[in-house]
């Protein structure tokens, strides 16, 4: 990388994180907590109230991207950190789930993920554009660790309405990141027409099959969460001590993907890892469901059940984190920079229906037929995704 990219990497991965974690420390408690709240008693309803992020999301995406085509990339990411600040203090006040739901949708709102991505591939050269966002995937998976050790401390000390405080401040802090860290976008990536890149994203055949898989993705990592705090809770683990199972599991997997997976992918085996990485979710699900299938803790013994999920979580991670990396690198290759930021809008919509359906239906399936049917729906998922990513055309446009 030149120094400018380095920069642009640095400043992108560290807004990225601010972000991030101001949604991942949420994440391992949010199920339980938000149980609490008048209302609570509904899994469906929890489930909705922790997907509808993805929704609103979903449905600013594309208009957020377009809008970075258009006016540019920084005030666009500004006026949606503005948005997702505001909507985690509607949650910290919020007394009703319904309060709670109201909030995490405007946090949602913020849709600002596509003209991040679209910034990076703007200052970076194709040919080192895949290990910038693996370095950005790797910093969410530091927060993503992070929120894991500290979220339950966190919220122990400062509850649910302290941690969407924090979140709010995160934020800000992100706002100042790109006034004066972040590089600006060069010239020539705006876009006078921007609704003519949209159609043209649209045809792609191949950047279809990557948002069928970012939607994937993030459904079943939405889903499974609706059901994995609570395993370790029956394993007798304080929920201020889960990340005794889930920091181990993730630094193993990025051990894996530093030494095994992204050297594969150097070498030209883009499509071989996709369907690996896909191979370890399905992999982790299928696992999941034989524990909920034998009783998990209720017929294993306590440590034995905790090694298990350590376990099923280290395959997951290790196909979620290279996804996550690959797959965003790949659609920017796909089309030239003055539809980047409407590629990567249809991109990040996909990856925001991902979270709602993940949150919602994942919710409705444990209130209906518990893990077991739970898993067994977001296994068979990932046999359809594994047969769509099997056409994938790794011969990528070089922009």
């Amino acid at each position: 990388m030149t120094a400018s990219e380095r920069q642009a990497t640095l400043s992108l991965a560290s807004l990225y994180g601010l972000r991030m974690l101001g949604l991942f420390l949420v994440l391992p408690v949010f199920a339980l907590e938000a149980a609490r709240y008048p209302g609570g008693g509904n899994a469906a309803q929890v489930g909705l109230a922790f997907g509808v992020y993805g929704l609103t999301q979903a449905l600013l995406q594309i208009p957020f991207g377009m809008a970075s085509d258009r006016w540019g990339r920084k005030p666009v990411i500004v006026f949606g950190l503005l948005l997702f600040a505001f909507g985690s203090w509607v949650a910290a006040t919020a007394t009703t789930l319904d309060g709670l739901l109201v909030g995490r949708a405007l946090q949602g709102s913020g849709a600002i993920s596509a003209a991040l991505t679209a910034l990076l591939a703007d200052l970076t050269r194709p040919t080192v554009r895949t290990k910038a966002l693996a370095l950005v995937g790797i910093t969410i998976a530091l927060m993503f660790a992070s929120s894991l050790v500290f979220a339950p401390m966190l919220n122990a000390a400062i509850g649910l309405r302290g941690l969407f405080l924090l979140t709010a401040g995160l934020a800000i802090g992100g706002i100042v990141a790109v006034m004066w860290w972040v590089p600006p976008a060069p010239s020539g990536t705006s876009s006078a027409n921007p609704l003519q890149g949209l159609r043209l994203v649209l045809r792609n055949a191949q950047l279809l099959r990557l948002d069928f898989g970012v939607f994937s993705l993030h459904a079943v990592q939405l889903a499974m969460w609706m059901a994995v705090p609570e395993f370790l809770v029956q394993t007798g683990l304080l929920k201020s001590a889960h990340w005794y199972v889930y920091l181990p599991a993730l630094l193993a997997s990025v051990a894996v993907l530093g030494g095994v997976l992204f050297r594969l992918e150097r070498r030209g085996y883009v499509r071989a890892v996709m369907l690996m990485s896909i191979g370890c979710l399905l992999t982790a699900q299928l696992g999941f469901y034989a524990y909920a299938h034998t009783g998990g803790a209720v017929v294993w013994e306590s440590v034995s059940a905790r090694w298990a999920l350590g376990v099923l979580l280290f395959v997951f991670f290790i196909g979620f984190n290279a996804l996550e990396a690959t797959q965003p690198s790949l659609a920017s290759k796909l089309v030239e920079p003055r539809c980047r930021g409407a590629a990567l809008g249809v991109f990040n919509t996909s990856q925001s229906l991902g979270f709602f359906v993940g949150g919602s239906v994942g919710g409705a399936l444990i209130q209906w037929g518990g893990p077991l049917s739970l898993f067994g729906a977001c296994a068979a998922w990932l046999l359809i995704w594994l047969g769509v990513a099997s056409g994938f055309n790794v011969a990528v446009a070089k922009h």
